[in-house]
């Protein structure tokens, strides 16, 4: 008798679910919402100049969605003159689109400008306005803002780069390209050796369709017409996305392993290619009233382009060094100095290659310049 009453309930179940289905209450409803009626800031026709770092805040009268949710809202840009059809950029306000306003950074104002047609440098007027929903159909403000900005000057940090070209030891095959060294926020540096008659240009990436760019008269461009090169050797160069710029290569002739307590250049290293140096040599520690001096840097030679010679030091990235090595990697890291002198900045040898024949290899390559000490 309990299993026909059971076998009863769940036929009665099934069809009142089924009924159910067949009803509009089962049916998903799209929430309606109104579309925002008032921007408030920016104020209309606002002008700015971008900066690398700045922000603009947009902000709005909210939307009202009919089941009293909150409503989602997107930030629509277009060209002065545009109906936002086909807008320039959009993006989700504040909260992952749930605030009714938008912190919006100046590189992103720059991209924007940059889509609108606008050089660096350049003014160029916008429009912008709001979209609001609550599940899939938008209702667009009828209110539009006009902004006028003026593009920054220098290049958006592409974050990596890498040279490539016929006019680099790298070559033309973009996969061969050699990463350079992130010195600053859009500030990047390159070891690298150049080879005359041939061009190179700078990459976002080592595949697919990349970022170009290229120095002329001194200013780094977006663009892939290359940079046509004149110098063969080993360079370091310095490019600035925030200015634009690019410093003028500057030769390194020679790198020298100095040994401090000698005053003087004991052996050399050979460039290897991308970035690094390399040499082997006697290393014998020096006898002094108060014990072994074991202390070493490198001297590295440069020339400018206009032919002045001239000397700087790669020693510690910590200046004041003065102990053994600890045993951590970045005991062994580096930085360039300028200034030159006999002792600071310094390393100092473990005991162990003490009399030996020792290999130094010099890393001015990738994130971090470094130096090895092998037997």
């Amino acid at each position: 008798m309990k299993k026909i009453f059971y076998n009863i309930f769940v036929l009665l179940s099934f069809v009142m679910l089924m009924s159910a289905c067949g009803t509009d209450d089962m049916e998903f409803k799209n929430a309606d919402v109104t579309e925002v009626t008032k921007l408030y800031e920016p104020v209309l026709e606002k002008a700015i100049n971008l900066t690398s770092s700045g922000s603009l805040y947009f902000s709005w009268k909210p939307a009202i969605a009919q089941d009293g949710g909150a409503p989602l809202y997107e930030v629509y840009f277009d060209k002065e003159g545009g109906d936002f059809s086909s807008p320039l950029y959009v993006l989700p306000s504040d909260l992952n689109g749930y605030s009714n306003g938008a912190d919006i950074s100046h590189k992103i104002l720059n991209k924007i400008a940059k889509l609108a047609g606008a050089e660096p440098g350049e003014t160029i007027s916008l429009v912008w306005t709001v979209a609001s929903s609550r599940g899939i159909n938008q209702k667009m403000c009828k209110e539009s803002n006009k902004i006028t900005v003026t593009r920054i000057q220098g290049l958006e940090d592409p974050g990596q780069v890498y040279i490539t070209g016929s006019g680099s030891e790298a070559g033309s095959n973009l996969s061969n390209a050699i990463a350079l060294h992130r010195s600053g926020d859009g500030e990047y540096e390159a070891y690298v050796r150049l080879v005359a008659g041939g061009v190179y240009k700078f990459v976002d990436s080592k595949s697919g369709t990349p970022a170009e760019y290229y120095i002329a008269d001194g200013k780094l461009q977006e663009g892939s017409e290359g940079t046509a090169n004149t110098l063969n050797g080993i360079y370091r160069f310095k490019i600035d996305f925030s200015t634009a710029s690019a410093s003028t290569p500057v030769e390194i002739t020679e790198v020298g392993f100095w040994f401090c307590p000698n005053n003087t250049i004991e052996w050399k290293l050979t460039y290897q290619g991308k970035g690094i140096w390399k040499g082997s040599g006697p290393v014998n520690f020096k006898q002094e009233g108060w014990g072994l001096d074991e202390r070493y840097k490198f001297r590295v030679t440069t020339k400018d382009s206009k032919g002045k010679v001239s000397q700087e030091d790669w020693g510690p990235a910590n200046y004041g060094e003065d102990g053994k090595p600890s045993g951590t990697a970045k005991y062994y890291n580096l930085n360039v100095y300028n200034s030159t002198g006999q002792f600071d900045p310094k390393w100092k040898f473990a005991n162990e290659f003490n009399g030996k024949t020792v290999t130094l290899t010099v890393k001015m390559t990738g994130d971090t310049y470094t130096h090895e000490v092998s037997l």
